[in-house]
């Protein structure tokens, strides 16, 4: 019989403004010193850096905060929005962002994003980078070809959370723990109906960030970009090429890794973040 154990992560909702709404925005956090805000993938939700919050390497060190983008997981659609089409944009998701940590009262903290949260750690490199000790792109390049066809994503005879998770199931590395695989799934199969296909909007549409790139200070503010392996969504070539374009990014191609390493393979995962993380400590 396996003995009862108490994670310490500890569940907050947060009432602040983004923009011209009023968002509930639920947060996990763990640990104490730097704060490392953490954003997830396109229709999932905090729980992808549950593994993060419970390492004690890092959270002995590092305040570790990730929250559910409005919409997902368990933070609601913003007040009087229930009934309008989800679409992000780069501008809602850079204030969604900065609203949190402002809120909060962060003191320049490192962010971290996969994928979609990869793309804005980008983008916030590029317009807001000395608000940040230093930013994170996990899977993350200015952009990537469209591989699918999102209108299979919100569909009244299909249903749309399987279909998520089937459209990423081929992203996991076969190498990832069949546990940790499940549980990357099942998120996505929980998704809120036409979330994903309204994360992908921003991912797809509004948020290429070819050319743009060239206002970011790596001096200011250190960037690491780690791509796994495996991932064929936002593929190493996407990533390497992106890095060639910002003097002074740091990139490392993670072995064993497909599109979601922090919950696919976390003990993979961590090889690659730890030192990361002491330098950043080190360094700031």
């Amino acid at each position: 019989m396996t003995p009862a154990s108490l994670e310490p992560i500890v569940g907050r909702y947060l009432t602040t403004r983004v923009a011209d709404d009023t968002c509930r925005i639920y947060f996990e956090e763990a640990g104490k010193g730097i704060p490392l805000v953490c954003l997830h993938t396109a229709g999932a939700d905090s729980r992808q850096f549950r593994h993060i919050l419970c390492d004690a390497a890092v959270t002995d060190h590092f305040r570790v905060l990730a929250f559910d983008l409005p919409w997902h997981g368990k933070s609601y659609p913003p007040e009087g929005c229930h009934d309008e089409e989800y679409l992000l944009t780069t501008e809602r998701y850079v204030a969604t962002v900065r609203a949190f940590c402002a809120a909060l009262g962060l003191d320049r903290p490192v962010v971290m994003g996969c994928s979609i949260g990869g793309r804005i750690v980008l983008q916030l490199a590029a317009e807001h980078g000395s608000e940040f000790r230093a930013l994170i792109g996990l899977e993350a390049a200015d952009f990537q070809k469209p591989w699918y066809d999102t209108s299979w994503l919100h569909r009244a005879d299909v249903h749309g959370g399987e279909i998520c998770a089937a459209l990423v199931s081929g992203l996991v590395a076969p190498q990832s723990p069949a546990q940790h695989r499940d549980e990357t799934l099942w998120q996505y199969k929980q998704g809120g109906p036409g979330v994903f296909r309204g994360d992908l909007h921003f991912y797809r549409v509004d948020g290429d960030l070819r050319g743009r790139l060239g206002t970011i200070d790596t001096g200011r503010c250190p960037l690491y970009l780690l791509t796994g392996e495996y991932d064929f969504s936002c593929t190493p070539e996407d990533t390497l090429r992106t890095a060639e374009g910002i003097s002074g990014a740091r990139v490392e191609i993670m072995k064993e890794v497909g599109h979601f390493p922090m919950s696919e393979n976390p003990a993979q995962f961590r090889r690659y973040l730890l030192p990361i993380l002491e330098e950043i400590r080190h360094d700031g």
